[in-house]
């Protein structure tokens, strides 16, 4: 459970400093206004001087200390506050790298920005503002009120009146204020989903001349943020009129039943100053509010979209039942009739889907958009549990096989090839920790991308641009596919991970791929990367439709007929049959 005590703990002694020199600051400025009624009553109106000096030089004193303090205790906030904001953050990237896709799905990427920047911004300011203002501000409320009694009982029953009820009116906006500042954070969810979309696809948007559109989009959603924004910071800034109104209608009492009080010798003139001046602290302190409601208001909206993705509860992780003596010795893969369906549809993706390949075979799996290939890839190294049947390595059920066991062993290259910010050595080497430069080597020229590495102005120390935006899609998949093979993996698997590579280069890629004792399995809507294959899978609507070699699915497959019509003409499907 996300709990804030527990990422203040570790600064204790921290917080304990800033506190007692918020407490020594809070006491210098409640003593101050006693310090002057003497001033005035034994000094001023009697004109003695030397006792005008004494209780002058006290405040004076009392003053510095007030400074030092103040100083102290802001460092001291700081400290506390940008160590917690570091630990939040922290945590909450931890969790993040832990969620299933599953997990992923029920939070938008532009939302989980937010939330580790700008609401873990907003619980580390209000963490600061506390330490500094937050509590200061509802003590010298209670603290003039308490001194001004001290003063003069009958004059301060006015503060003992008036303070609870705006305290009550106080905590009704705070509860309004988490509300309308959630839905704010919602709406920045929103600017954000839309801003990431633009500049991730921003050539896609010049070539379709869709400028204006997006302009639309942007500004729609900027617009919501905007009235919701507007909306809560109205609606909180009422509450400083209707505190200064209550509050200086106080001092009006005040002053009013002072100088009657003066006039009868019932109250001195310096204790009326005295209190009227613990009102007009008060009033500071309770304007002070209005801002401190406005912050609380946000960190709770923001604890709360923080604590939903701290107490996620992973729904994919090792099992009681996995062994960490278990690894992928061979690289046997089997299906036993496995259904998947993915959270939250009602149409399962993969149907009782059976097959078996053996250790260092190449399987190439083909079949229609939708047909379940990336379903089924997505089932080997766990990155979804199967919904029925089992997935089998080696024998062993993938659940048996530890997590970081299991997925160090496999290589994996999806779809879209994914480059991080960093040399072109550094995204290679992202595949194994610890890579060495002949290992990186070796997998580049494997993948058929060294030639152009060596190319390019520094060689493997070029720096990319942000998703590899400076390099075409076939050198993107291809260093994708180099960064697998630096791993040296029992099990790789291409999803689709040549498409964009011409078939003189495929071609020298999967003839590379042989020197790999590991089991492959390509996706591909190639025959001519599945006529390199040990055998070649044909899935449909979920299901395996078809299994076997390039000759005897030509022969017997309907649909794979169909496929290979569609690359090679039926002349030459007709050349094939009759040869």
């Amino acid at each position: 459970m996300f709990k804030i005590k527990d990422y203040l703990r570790p600064y204790r002694l921290s917080i304990f400093i800033a506190l007692l020199f918020m407490l020594t600051e809070l006491v210098v400025e409640l003593w101050n206004p006693v310090f002057m009624a003497k001033i005035i009553d034994q000094g001023i109106l009697k004109k003695d001087v030397p006792l005008i000096i004494k209780w002058g030089s006290v405040m004076v004193g009392f003053s510095l200390i007030g400074f030092t303090a103040g100083i102290i205790n802001s460092f001291s906030a700081s400290h506390v506050s940008q160590n917690f904001g570091f630990d939040v953050r922290k945590s909450l990237f931890e969790k993040i790298q832990s969620f299933s896709f599953a997990n992923f799905s029920r939070f938008p990427t532009s939302s989980l920005i937010t939330r580790m920047t700008n609401d873990v911004t907003q619980l580390q300011g209000t963490v600061f503002a506390s330490l500094r203002i937050m509590l200061r501000a509802p003590l010298l409320v209670i603290g003039g009120a308490v001194m001004a009694l001290t003063v003069n009982v009958k004059l301060a029953l006015v503060l003992v009146i008036v303070i609870p009820l705006l305290t009550v009116f106080l905590n009704w906006m705070m509860r309004k204020g988490s509300v309308m500042f959630r839905t704010v954070q919602k709406k920045l969810d929103s600017v954000n989903l839309v801003m990431r979309e633009n500049l991730t696809g921003m050539r896609l948007i010049k070539a379709f001349l869709r400028r204006g559109y997006e302009i639309g989009r942007f500004t729609k959603a900027n617009d919501e943020l905007k009235d919701k924004t507007i909306y809560a910071f109205r609606v909180i800034e009422v509450t400083l009129p209707v505190l200064m109104l209550v509050m200086n209608a106080s001092i009006l009492v005040i002053l009013w039943f002072g100088s009657k009080g003066v006039v009868s010798g019932s109250v001195k003139v310096g204790e009326v100053v005295a209190v009227v001046n613990y009102a007009t602290r008060i009033s500071a302190a309770i304007s002070m509010l209005t801002f401190i409601i406005m912050n609380f208001s946000r960190a709770q909206a923001s604890n709360q979209r923080i604590k939903e993705v701290m107490e996620t509860e992973i729904d994919l992780t090792d099992t009681e039942h996995s062994d960490q003596s278990k690894q992928i010795n061979e690289g046997k893969i089997e299906f036993g009739h496995v259904s998947f369906r993915y959270p939250e549809t009602e149409e399962d993706a993969l149907k009782s889907v059976s097959f078996t390949i053996d250790p260092g075979e190449r399987m190439a799996i083909l079949g229609a958009t939708g047909s379940g290939k990336s379903s089924m890839f997505q089932l080997i190294p766990r990155l979804y549990d199967t919904t029925a049947g089992s997935v089998l390595i080696d024998g062993n059920p993938v659940e048996s096989i530890k997590l970081e066991k299991l997925r160090k062993q496999i290589g994996f290259v999806p779809q879209e090839a994914l480059l991080f910010s960093g040399s072109v050595a550094e995204n290679i080497a992202w595949g194994k920790e610890g890579a060495s430069m002949e290992e990186i080597i070796k997998a580049a020229k494997a993948a058929q991308i060294h030639e152009t590495i060596m190319r390019l102005p520094d060689g493997y120390d070029t720096l990319l641009g942000q998703r590899g935006v400076n390099l075409s899609g076939g050198q993107k998949q291809r260093l994708s596919i180099a960064r697998a093979l630096v791993r040296n993996p029992k099990i790789l698997m291409l999803d689709d991970s040549t498409s964009a590579l011409d078939l003189n280069t495929e071609a020298k890629l999967l003839k590379a791929l042989r020197e790999y004792s590991c089991t492959t399995l390509i996706i591909t809507q190639k025959i001519s990367t599945a006529l390199q294959s040990d055998i070649i899978l044909l899935l449909e609507d979920g299901k395996v439709i078809a299994k076997g070699k390039h000759e005897e699915l030509l022969a017997t497959s309907a649909l794979y007929q169909n496929i290979y019509i569609s690359q090679f003409g039926e002349e030459s499907l007709k050349n094939v049959q009759t040869s």
